[in-house]
């Protein structure tokens, strides 16, 4: 988990904008993000194994 000082520093606008930081809405992890959906991998697995997000079944083959 992120701490708040770095939640808070992801969200203020960088010098340059190369140095922007994508994180979590829910936990505020930054390796892992999937922009589609603004979430992390780890946090994108249990919204969608509990059926949390539209559209998004657990494939099998």
């Amino acid at each position: 988990m992120a701490t708040k000082a770095q939640i808070a520093r992801s969200n203020k606008t960088p010098k340059e904008s190369t140095r922007s930081v994508n994180r979590c809405w829910r936990c505020g992890r930054r390796h892992g993000y999937m922009r589609k959906f603004n979430l992390c991998r780890i946090c994108f697995r249990e919204l969608a194994t509990n059926g949390q997000i539209p559209g998004i079944t657990k494939s099998s083959w």
